[in-house]
């Protein structure tokens, strides 16, 4: 029994012993790092939303009608960043916005990652028609435009959040697909594949147990960069009215609610874009961080 105890130890040791690896070579990377702080300061502002904000999202205030932010001379000590055309505290619709942007790439990723991998396994495994059927849906999808076919199939279900993430996922699966599938087909001849098939696996088992862990690194990277352009698709969306609807209180539908006032009071479309560029710019990092960490060809000495 001792010696059935003792065996996690090394498991934990080397495992450990990789996520210093892996901490080295992100932590080379300053950006990356602060991407890192970035992104968890979003996600706290996002958890802690109803705690952090001044005001609630959707109150109004009719006394205030595109109040300037604070620091200008026409400004309100109540509203730091000013407020929209109906009245609203700008800066609490952002902290508010953070969880919808977040949850909408989380969402994506997830759905999109689940999708693309089945598929990608399915045509780098067992090849042939299954591998040319899968390929050339992908193909077809990757053919157009990701922002006009997401328009495209939101349009199809109906505007609305929910709708616009499915499209989004749809959208970008085939990128993992078409990842995942390679991943597979460079593992599938190698020594360690071949003894598991003779040892009995299974195919499920040869996938899913076998080879998929080993090409998690690609994937990983995939997915923070995708996270990144979900957010924007779904900011893009927003703008255009198919995605969020108002009042709710996410940064593409707020930048579609207060375009008009671009010139009369350009804080009302300064704030949430700079909101969407931080929140892409600092993904983007972490993603060239996580990349020049888990490949072996970009790790620096």
């Amino acid at each position: 029994m001792s010696e059935i105890q003792a065996t996690p130890a090394p498991v934990k040791a080397e495992f450990g012993a990789g996520l210093r690896e892996f901490w080295h070579y992100y932590s080379v990377n300053r950006g990356a790092v602060i991407g890192l702080v970035v992104f968890t300061l979003l996600v706290l502002i996002a958890i802690f939303a109803p705690l952090i904000a001044p005001h609630s999202p959707d109150q109004q205030y009719r006394d205030a009608l595109l109040v300037p932010p604070m620091w200008d001379a026409m400004g309100d000590p109540r509203f730091l960043l000013g407020t929209d055309p109906v009245g609203r505290d700008i800066l609490s619709r952002l902290i508010h916005g953070a969880r919808y942007s977040l949850f909408i790439g989380l969402f994506v990723v997830v759905g999109a990652l689940f999708v693309g991998v089945i598929l990608g396994v399915l045509a780098g495994y067992f090849g042939g028609w299954v591998d040319a059927m899968i390929m050339r849906v992908m193909d077809i999808i990757l053919a157009f435009p990701s922002l006009l076919l997401a328009l495209v199939l939101v349009a199809i279900l109906g505007p609305g959040l929910f709708n616009a993430m499915v499209a989004i996922a749809i959208v970008l699966q085939p990128h993992f697909a078409r990842l995942v599938r390679a991943a597979v087909m460079a593992e599938k001849n190698r020594e360690y594949v071949t003894a598991a098939k003779l040892s009995g696996a299974s195919h499920i088992r040869l996938m899913l147990i076998t080879i998929l862990p080993n090409c998690l690194g690609p994937l990983i990277v995939q997915a923070t960069l995708s996270f990144s352009n979900a957010i924007l698709d779904a900011a893009a969306l927003g703008f255009l009215g198919m995605g969020a609807q108002p009042p709710t209180p996410e940064w593409g539908t707020m930048l579609a609610s207060a375009r008009e006032f671009i010139l009369r009071a350009p804080w009302v479309v300064t704030f949430p874009g700079l909101a969407i560029l931080i929140t892409v710019l600092a993904i983007n990092l972490i993603g060239d961080g996580m990349r020049d960490a888990l490949d072996p060809k970009l790790k620096r000495s």
